[in-house]
């Protein structure tokens, strides 16, 4: 099964016709995709109220990318807001309760920096993140090229699945160092993830002066012959892999949404058990 979803469900206008709060976005969002991924995660551990609100608001099938909390990854500047890692570790996997209980946690999704090279302590912080989540399903993503450089490559794959690390695809700008080639293979029979960010090299490694570095690094649309070749590798992914979730996080000019739609269509996809679209009364 391809299971097409965004990075996020609050910044997608094009989804949320009429008045919809904040609040309800969640409700509405499911009403077009069957996962999403959850990006405040990364920002600071969330209280469990959140995760039981947000399994509440999503039908039974649906399935939440639930991304690891910056201080897991090493994106946190400073000193982190726990008495030590142990402490941290213990509080993120409390806050995805909800969604193990429901059923309703494809992953935990661990996004490592650019600065995250290959080098044998970082590996062995791999085995400890693994060792830490336990049976969590957790899916490993990297952004520094020496991880499947040459012969580096089949020895990660290889890593990835000795530790039961999902493989997270990324389509990306091939921009240096702190950009990975798309590397299409699954390291496990049940579950792969492949992120589509867009492929603007000039902004992949441009903050931007006096905006969100986010609002350049991710400003892409997909053209119909790019989806239609990744919508046959999504296809053979699936051959090999029960479940390849697929999701858009080219949204800073509000493209994710309609890309994501466009791959469903290619795909051929009707997905049941989505919630049921609110009419637009006012």
């Amino acid at each position: 099964m391809i299971i097409v979803g965004l990075t996020g469900w609050g910044d997608h206008d094009s989804l949320y016709e009429g008045k919809v709060s904040p609040r309800d976005k969640l409700k509405e969002y499911s009403s077009h995709f069957p996962a999403v991924e959850v990006d405040a995660s990364f920002y600071a551990v969330q209280p469990v109220r959140n995760a039981a609100k947000w399994v509440d608001d999503t039908p039974d099938n649906f399935q939440f990318i639930v991304k690891a909390y910056q201080g897991m990854t090493g994106h946190q500047r400073g000193e982190i807001p726990f008495a030590d890692k142990n402490e941290m570790f213990t509080a993120y996997k409390e806050s995805l309760k909800p969604y193990l209980e429901a059923n309703k946690h494809a992953m935990t999704l661990f996004q490592f920096p650019p600065w995250f090279d290959l080098r044998k302590e970082n590996v062995d912080y791999l085995r400890w993140c693994r060792e830490q989540m336990g049976d969590v399903d957790c899916a490993l993503e990297f952004r520094n090229q020496s991880w499947f450089e040459g012969e580096m490559r089949e020895k990660t794959l290889d890593f990835m699945r000795e530790e039961k690390w999902i493989h997270s695809i990324c389509d990306e700008p091939q921009a240096g160092e702190g950009s990975i080639s798309t590397v299409l293979q699954s390291t496990s029979k049940d579950k792969v993830l492949v992120r589509f960010h867009g492929r603007n090299v000039h902004g992949w490694n441009k903050k931007g002066k006096g905006q969100d570095w986010r609002a350049v690094r991710y400003l892409y649309r997909y053209n119909q012959a790019e989806l239609t070749e990744w919508a046959e590798n999504l296809k053979k992914l699936n051959e090999s892999t029960s479940q390849v979730f697929a999701l858009f996080n080219n949204n800073s000019g509000g493209d994710a949404a309609d890309n994501a739609k466009q791959m469903v269509e290619l795909l051929d996809i009707e997905y049941e058990g989505l919630n049921p679209r609110q009419l637009d009364l006012f």
